[in-house]
């Protein structure tokens, strides 16, 4: 391996990063001549084009793009256990990004994150709240938060919450003027409150379960969101039928405001866990959130 090539090739993952020489450049502290005659430097010594220039634009040729795809997770590594080894004199400190749907982010990121930060003022913490799965390596997380069953198998996961369960809510007003409901397949004389998930590619399908029985139930209605708090209100304000984890609507059940309804076709199933790469090497700051989230029970 020549020697250049380490150097060149982060100047070449800048640059398709920014789709840009003079933002790259801006960024690496030199100037875009420099940076055009490394990337080209680089391409004679393999002998393939790795960008594509334009007036208006840079972008990575096929080639290109399958030398960063293997490439970029291994600087990641070399860079993170350059950072992990410099801190070992120093006290944790650094950022954390992490991806995570609203729930979890209001039910155990934030309440973990309040007292590490609180703890260790040299740490920051970004949460990215989003109703989609994210590539985390390809966006540059640290790491995401997922329901367990739903975690690829080659990343690491560490539950950091307890077993859930969904509920089916509604106000009493709604439900005592409608029919009753005493089976799933009952929904579909009801006005129920879709939710949207980008990754599903359509409408969240509502999972039922009774003595080994699960039933996928697709319901309809004249609300679709992609907020679970919006849906939670439109339930609030008798809208119809909301299916939402049961913690998340507890204090409204217990007030009086909602009522329960397939109670008993909700089973628990895995909570949250908190999910990164295998390889990647943990840094100070970050295996303190890691500690910080883990769930120990009860």
């Amino acid at each position: 391996m020549d020697r250049r090539d380490l150097t060149d090739l982060l100047t070449l993952r800048t640059v398709a990063r920014e789709r840009s020489f003079t933002r790259a450049a801006a960024q690496l502290g030199v100037s875009p001549s420099a940076i055009s005659h490394t990337v080209r430097g680089l391409e004679e010594r393999i002998g393939v084009r790795l960008l594509t220039r334009t007036t208006r634009s840079v972008a990575p040729t096929q080639a290109g793009e399958r030398l960063l795809a293997t490439t970029g997770p291994l600087l990641d590594e070399i860079a993170a256990e350059l950072a992990a080894i410099g801190e070992l004199s120093h006290r944790p400190a650094g950022t954390i990004r992490i991806t995570t749907g609203v729930h979890a982010a209001n039910t155990i990121l934030w309440p973990a994150s309040r007292k590490l930060l609180a703890d260790y003022p040299e740490i920051a913490v970004e949460i990215s709240v989003n109703s989609g799965f994210v590539d985390i390596v390809a966006d540059r997380f640290d790491a995401g938060v997922r329901l367990g069953e739903t975690v690829a198998q080659d990343m690491v996961a560490v539950r950091i919450g307890p077993d859930m369960r969904m509920a089916a809510v509604a106000t009493s007003g709604y439900l005592d003027a409608r029919k009753a409901i005493a089976a799933p397949a009952d929904l579909a004389d009801h006005n129920c409150i879709n939710l949207r998930f980008p990754t599903l590619g359509g409408l969240y399908a509502w999972e039922f379960e009774k003595k080994g029985r699960e039933i996928n139930v697709h319901v309809a209605g004249q609300l679709v969101v992609n907020d679970i708090a919006i849906a939670l209100q439109a339930a609030l304000d008798g809208a119809g039928i909301a299916y939402l984890p049961e913690d998340y609507v507890a204090p409204h059940v217990e007030a009086g405001r909602v009522r329960r309804v397939l109670a008993d076709w909700c089973p628990p199933f895995a909570g949250y866990h908190l999910y990164y790469p295998s390889r990647r090497q943990q840094s100070q700051a970050f295996a303190l959130l890691v500690d910080a989230l883990r769930y120990r029970g009860d």
